[in-house]
């Protein structure tokens, strides 16, 4: 991985006013060579003409309500007919009617009762299964109780009603994610280009988590949506421990955001700091992010005073592609924005910010490193705290803020 281009956030354009300078081209969008001329050397064939290029301007955003009665909306899944779901921590899955000003929202009725909402704990991320038009299948990340008590954290696979009414509980896909009393419980699904559940854990403030192979939390975890199972080609795959076997990377504290890169494949997380350091990370198989709050197995306390990227103690543990410095920003979820509509912000990582109130823009280079940071102006402590980022089928952005009442689902797309 490159070295870290990570200035402060407070010399990273933070200003509302910042935007993107001018973002190279989609590096695989090059001309459009000639076609091939066969047959008599008489023969004349025009030039297929190049592509325009693309613009590079950053266009100004238009951000719309789409529907508001939420508490601390946690996820959104798009649906093909045109809806969404949105998951709600206090453990509700509601239904947006659709995905433009106006709609109307719906509760789902689903035996939710299990649910531990405490805390950061409860109903979280939530990913639509791709064959959803037939099986109507979506999965859940939760915190899970029996008798009053938390258990774990698991991903529970649920059946929408061909109404859209109710959900029923197909399965519990993976259990034995760890859980405290409620903080850093992670807990983000996101689907891979290859068709692999991706998920972004907490470490649930445990000092040995981090840094221990062997248990879920702190980790990017890879596996097969139908069965659940760790992937064969996962970097621990021949471990003789089941759940070392799901784990892609390690040594995390607390991931509330996951996105694949287009094009690449490549995944990218949002990651809590203490109380400095947020990260933004480029994920690669097999590698430690550096957290260690137990200093090596020397702190039974969870010290929080650690790096966030301890390359003292590992050597190749992997930097940040950005971190906050010395504020604090609550970063969260996480998106790619594609599309030419976007002109210069196409490909852009989107980050919400919890603390922050805003959306953070990361532009980077093909090589995966960051070029640049800016904040659009038009969502700079507008709306309070943001959680959910995804990109809905429209090619808008979606984004669901959780101030805990009558929360909102924008709708966020280039002013036409």
């Amino acid at each position: 991985m490159g070295p870290r281009l990570a200035a402060p956030l407070a010399t990273a354009a933070l200003a509302a006013t910042a935007v993107l300078a001018g973002c190279a081209s989609d590096p695989d969008a090059g001309e459009v060579p000639p076609p091939r001329v066969t047959g008599s050397a008489s023969a004349s064939v025009s030039p297929t003409p190049s592509p325009a290029p693309r613009s590079t301007d950053v266009p100004a955003l238009a951000v719309e309500v789409v529907a508001s009665g939420f508490e601390h909306g946690w996820d959104i899944g798009f649906l093909p007919d045109g809806r969404a779901l949105v998951t709600e921590r206090p453990g509700r899955i509601s239904l947006v009617s659709g995905l433009r000003q106006g709609a109307e929202l719906s509760r789902v009725r689903a035996d939710l009762d299990d649910v531990f909402a405490e805390g950061e704990g409860g109903l979280m991320g939530m990913v639509v299964h791709p064959d959803f038009a037939t099986s109507r299948l979506f999965t859940t990340c939760q915190t899970h109780e029996e008798s009053g008590q938390a258990v774990d954290v698991r991903l529970v696979t649920w059946r929408l009603s061909a109404d859209g009414g109710a959900a029923a509980k197909v399965k519990d896909l993976l259990t034995g994610l760890p859980v405290s009393s409620g903080r850093h419980s992670g807990c983000r699904p996101t689907l891979a280009d290859d068709g692999a559940l991706v998920v972004g854990t907490g470490d649930t403030a445990r000092a040995s988590v981090p840094q221990n192979r062997k248990n879920l939390g702190g980790k990017v975890l890879r596996l097969d949506l139908e069965t659940g199972k760790p992937l064969p080609d996962n970097p621990f795959a021949s471990s003789s421990n089941e759940k070392e076997r799901y784990v892609y990377s390690y040594g995390h504290r607390n991931i509330q955001g996951v996105a694949i890169r287009p094009g690449t494949g490549e995944i990218y997380t949002a990651e809590h700091g203490p109380s400095f350091n947020d990260e933004v990370n480029r994920i690669e198989a097999g590698a430690n992010y550096g957290w260690d709050p137990s200093r090596g197995g020397t702190s039974d306390s969870y010290d929080e005073s650690v790096a966030m990227t301890d390359t003292e103690r590992f050597p190749d543990a992997v930097p940040a592609i950005w971190q906050s410095g010395t504020t604090t920003q609550a970063i969260c979820g996480a998106a790619f924005l594609s599309g030419e509509q976007w002109g210069g912000l196409d490909g852009a990582l989107v980050i919400t910010a919890l603390k922050g109130a805003k959306l953070l823009m990361l532009t980077l280079k093909d090589d995966g490193t960051l070029a640049e940071v800016s904040v659009p102006q038009e969502t700079n402590d507008r709306y309070g705290r943001l959680r959910a980022a995804r990109l809905g089928p429209d090619g808008a952005l979606y984004v669901t803020t959780t101030n805990g009442s009558d929360d909102k689902l924008l709708r966020i797309a280039p002013k036409p």
